[in-house]
């Protein structure tokens, strides 16, 4: 399932429905990439080699369709910097024919992705009733001076406060980006937002030409801003939503500087970000010299080679870039993440301590807790209550009318009362105009059994509030009883320091990683429930099309939400930590992770069972912890060639990929052994052994290991202490899993291995399926 998605800016939807989503003339054909693998040459050369490297494009496809001049008819992209590739318009046979090329990696469709705070940073720790201590990460990496963080979304709207450049100094020298802003002459970039980019052409091959005032970065959705703000964005004082939550509003990494790239449009088939922009937009991201790129949008797993994302995150991490991703929105249900590539740092969401109570006071005297952001509830006084299903039109499903369509439910029933709607997969927000146009006064909706306890505080177009599970079963028992059932809604206020927090979202995506289990994926968690950030001014606060209501911050949910957070921490590090690989800054943030909530019971799910591994990697993410976490799993280019190698690719395939010369070791690398910061064994049949490397990036000392063992499952370690005496010194150690019965088979088991000198603690989730028994 996938979480609720507010429908796009009315204006602009008409717009593009009327004028723009034209299928092009050329419909027996398709948008497809061919890749070819990376360029050796620095960025200084790409910029005089690139009218080069396009001939040469041109040159390879016209030798399929037979003249250079269709060729150049056909491509709308060419990847010219760190990624070799081009973007063309085929049909199946020439797709065919080009992947038969001795230089071409792989060839495959553009395939569509979708796009998957005030509080949060307290809650995390960087700073207490807002003092920002001299312990935190924020006053040590001076919130993030001078880092790039990059966005792949939707755009950024810049005249938010969130990207204001007061007080900042020069752009930094090793930025060679630009601000597109040839048709939208109000569009400005500054000493913030230094940098912005549009990438449409991917895009338009599927909708036909976009009208030229749309060829902007600016965001309309919203989407963009939000999370970009999220990551980056500045310190702004008095934000709020409705008047709720009012605090300083500010990003993960508040002195960093932002660059948007806009790969992100309004949905077609239910996509809105395709693989040919995303790989042109990694492209230009990694010559114009970002650090961080965050990037919450994503698709099925697919094999690595013909997943744009994946592709374009090889060659920037390669690039020295920290590429963070969101696990997706089709929680609670296993194997659903995306972004699984080893190179990725994937990140789930899960709550904060904060909620904004609204309350269902029955004429029985009973009370339920729901959340919301709505303007105003029902000023106690009450109203009948009916369920949806009852109300349901008569030339509607059943299904439609417990879901609250658009059209589902019937006037004459609805007029003057409070419908109950059930969760589903139409817009939260949309359920409640829903309800508005059929004459209700308010609406209370409520999760169904999958999404248990979640419930989350959207901007309601009418007296409304969410209610859990237990409490919708509760209610709905309460109407069906009862002769006039009655009720209300209490206005919702702001509530902190609430328990238990964190638990997981249950639309949270969930391991295990369909594509490689031995990599444990999400990777770690973040709050992405109810979180305030900037929003654009060209859509209201629900995106919906009669919502004429403008705001400065908007409420969003989703790993979308999350994954900037864990971006604007990469930022920091990133600032403290100058010489740190993309993976030793990925293995900081997780080692140092936790897997308790705030009343130090192990994190739970939305349903208040216990979570594991496959919700939140290796759990909640702790910033301060991660900016000394003693020890680092380190992986290098060739670490992930040999891991790609032990899955089938060869040495022709990968040297390509790399650019640079490079051979599959003679004995191909085992993939449990890829040095991880994980352990995940799915099939563990008699005994196996895993091998990793850890590097000291602390004070020299001696760590001693303690395991928490799965279930069922022997764990040994040899040795047990490692003794450092300087930094970068790197030592190895085996970890050895067994079954210890017959009855550990079947079921997946969870664990831990903690290195610790007493002062750090290194933590590695086990994950562990026993296939098989042997004495």
């Amino acid at each position: 399932m996938e979480i609720e998605r507010k429908s796009f800016p009315s204006l602009l939807l008409v717009f593009l429905l009327s004028l723009l989503l034209q299928r092009p003339t050329f419909a027996d054909k398709k948008s497809y990439i061919v890749y070819f693998g990376g360029h050796s040459h620095s960025s200084e050369e790409a910029s005089l080699l690139q009218d080069r490297v396009v001939d040469s494009h041109y040159e390879i496809l016209g030798s399929v369709l037979g003249s250079k001049e269709k060729a150049q008819d056909a491509i709308f992209y060419s990847y010219t910097r760190s990624i070799n590739g081009f973007a063309a318009n085929l049909d199946e046979e020439e797709a065919r024919e080009i992947s038969k090329h001795p230089g071409v990696i792989s060839v495959f469709p553009n395939r569509g992705h979708k796009l998957h705070t005030t509080r949060s940073w307290d809650f995390m720790g960087l700073e207490r009733d807002g003092v920002v201590p001299e312990s935190s990460i924020w006053t040590k990496a001076r919130f993030g001076e001078d880092v790039i963080i990059g966005n792949l979304d939707t755009g950024v709207w810049p005249e938010s406060e969130s990207f204001k450049d007061d007080d900042m100094g020069p752009i930094p020298s090793n930025w060679k980006g630009t601000c597109q802003n040839e048709t939208d002459k109000q569009f400005r970039c500054n000493r913030k937002l230094i940098g912005a980019r549009y990438f449409n052409k991917g895009y338009q091959s599927l909708v036909g030409p976009l009208s030229p005032e749309l060829n902007s970065p600016r965001d309309n959705e919203g989407h963009g801003t939000h999370t970009l703000s999220t990551a980056a964005g500045r310190i702004v004082p008095g934000a709020t939503l409705f008047g709720y939550s009012t605090g300083m509003a500010k990003g993960g990494a508040p002195n960093a500087r932002v660059a948007a790239y806009k790969v992100c449009w309004p949905p077609v088939d239910g996509s809105e970000c395709f693989d040919a922009d995303i790989l042109a937009a990694f492209d230009a991201a990694i010559h114009d010299g970002v650090h961080v790129l965050s990037v919450s949008l994503g698709g099925d797993p697919v094999d690595y080679f013909y997943d744009g994302l994946a592709i374009g995150s090889f060659h920037a991490v390669k690039n020295g870039l920290t590429v963070v991703c969101s696990a997706g929105n089709s929680g609670p249900f296993l194997g659903t993440v995306s972004n699984v590539a080893p190179w990725i740092l994937t990140v789930g969401a899960s709550t904060i301590d904060r909620e904004f109570p609204s309350y269902v006071q029955l004429r029985n005297r009973k009370q339920m807790k729901g959340q919301s952001l709505s303007p105003v509830g029902l000023q106690q006084n009450f109203h009948p209550l009916i369920s949806s299903k009852e109300a349901k039109a008569t030339n509607m499903s059943s299904e439609d009318a417990t879901q609250c369509l658009l059209g589902s439910l019937e006037p004459a029933k609805v007029r003057g009362k409070v419908v109950v709607c059930l969760r589903g997969n139409n817009g939260r927000v949309e359920k409640g105009e829903a309800v508005r146009q059929a004459g209700g006064v308010g609406m209370i909706l409520a999760n169904d059994e999958s999404t248990g306890n979640e419930i989350i505080a959207d901007a309601h177009v009418l007296p409304a509030t969410h209610i859990s599970y237990s409490d919708g079963v509760a209610l709905l028992s309460y109407i069906n009883s009862t002769k006039s059932p009655l009720g209300y809604i209490t206005t919702p206020k702001t509530m902190l320091d609430t328990y238990p927090a964190p638990f997981m979202a249950a639309f949270s995506s969930r391991g295990p990683n369909t594509i490689n289990p031995e990599i444990l994926k999400p990777d770690i968690t973040a709050p992405g429930v109810s979180i305030i950030a900037a929003y654009t001014g060209a859509s209201g606060p629900t995106g919906l099309p009669f919502d004429s209501r403008r705001v400065l911050f908007n409420s969003e949910s989703g790993t979308s939400m999350s994954c900037p957070h864990v971006s604007g921490i990469a930022g920091l590090l990133k600032a403290l930590h100058p010489d740190w690989s993309p993976s030793a800054i990925k293995s900081a943030i997780v080692t140092s992770a936790r897997t308790q909530d705030n009343t130090l019971e192990p994190m739970s799910n939305s349903s208040f069972v216990k979570a594991d591994p496959f919700s939140y990697g290796s759990g909640h993410v702790r910033p301060n912890r991660a900016m000394d976490p003693g020890l680092v799993y380190d992986l290098t280019t060739n670490d992930y060639l040999n891991f790609l190698c032990s899955l089938g690719y060869n040495s022709t395939q990968n040297a390509l990929f790399n650019v640079e010369p490079y051979l599959c070791p003679s004995r191909p690398l085992n993939i449990g052994d890829l040095n991880y910061p994980s352990i995940s064994i799915p099939y563990l049949s008699g005994a196996v052994s895993v091998i990793r490397t850890v590097k000291n990036v602390g004070t020299p000392g001696t760590y001693r290991v303690r395991v928490i063992e799965p279930a069922g499952i022997s764990v040994s370690v040899k040795p047990t202490s490692l003794k450092f005496m300087k930094v970068g010194e790197e030592k190895k150690f085996k970890v050895t899993l067994k079954a210890k019965s017959r009855d550990a088979a079947g079921d997946y088991a969870f664990g831990k291995l903690i290195w610790s000198d007493g002062m750090h603690y290194v933590r590695s989730p086990i994950v562990v399926k026993a296939g098989g028994w042997s004495h």
